[in-house]
């Protein structure tokens, strides 16, 4: 096995969005866990993920507006939990430049319901 080999299996997505493949690992499916996801990021780890992953958002947004969400295969879940996760990130990167909400100290928010998706 080749130790440089992505640990991603392919496929996660659905194949025209294989370049987001290695960043599978923000294919998450709550609001709070993408939020502990980005504060345990760097900036960089950040950037990057926001370098590649917004260019793929209006083309991502056309191919998810077609699929239904009452039969959603297991890709096309992970690219939307994607998506969500770069709504996370986007703040931080274009405005705030850290993973935190400035001057925020302790506080913290937590979504009582998530989209049953």
């Amino acid at each position: 096995m080749d130790p440089l080999a992505p640990s991603t299996p392919p496929g996660v997505f659905p194949p025209e969005f294989a370049a987001l493949e290695p960043f599978a690992d923000w294919a998450i499916p709550t609001e709070k866990a993408r939020y502990a996801k980005r504060i345990a990021s760097t900036m960089d780890e950040l950037d990057t993920f926001y370098a590649v992953a917004f260019p793929a958002l209006a083309s991502g947004t056309d191919y998810l507006q077609k699929v239904s969400m009452d039969d959603i295969s297991e890709p096309d879940k992970r690219l939307l939990w994607l998506f969500c996760s770069l709504v996370t990130v986007a703040f931080p990167v274009e405005a705030w430049r850290q993973p935190k909400v400035p001057d925020t100290g302790a506080a913290s928010i937590d979504a009582v319901l998530e989209p049953a998706v």
